[in-house]
């Protein structure tokens, strides 16, 4: 198991929740945090541009990110979407587990642990 720790911005909150449901919903990532607001400087096509984003942090595995990263290019409205995966290199054993655990299919009649954030 290798977790990933996965960032992305969104042009506001309602898209964001959006884009995390479907992601969440077809087990690409364990969870997804929003941040509904956040100042963005940046350069596209050559002009210096200032605006309101959301933040989306997912956590996820190795073995997923190629699906998360097709899903969320796919869902997104911005032409060149912010998508960014860091290794997690270290973590609460427990917690480690839990992604792994929840962006697999659930053995038959196997209960699922406790819930995480």
């Amino acid at each position: 198991m290798k977790p990933l720790w996965v960032y992305c911005t969104a042009p506001n909150a309602a898209a964001a929740r959006r884009i995390a449901r479907r992601v969440i919903e077809a087990r690409l990532a364990a969870c997804a945090n929003i941040w509904p607001r956040c100042a963005s400087v940046y350069r596209w096509q050559g002009r210096i541009e200032t605006s309101r984003e959301a933040v989306m942090i997912f956590k996820t595995t190795r073995a997923q990110w190629p699906a998360l990263r097709r899903a969320v290019v796919e869902l997104h409205p911005y032409e060149c979407p912010c998508v960014i995966a860091v290794e997690i290199q270290d973590g609460f054993r427990p917690f480690l587990e839990w992604i792994a655990d929840s962006v697999s299919e659930p053995a038959p009649g196997r209960r699922r642990g406790r819930r995480f954030q």
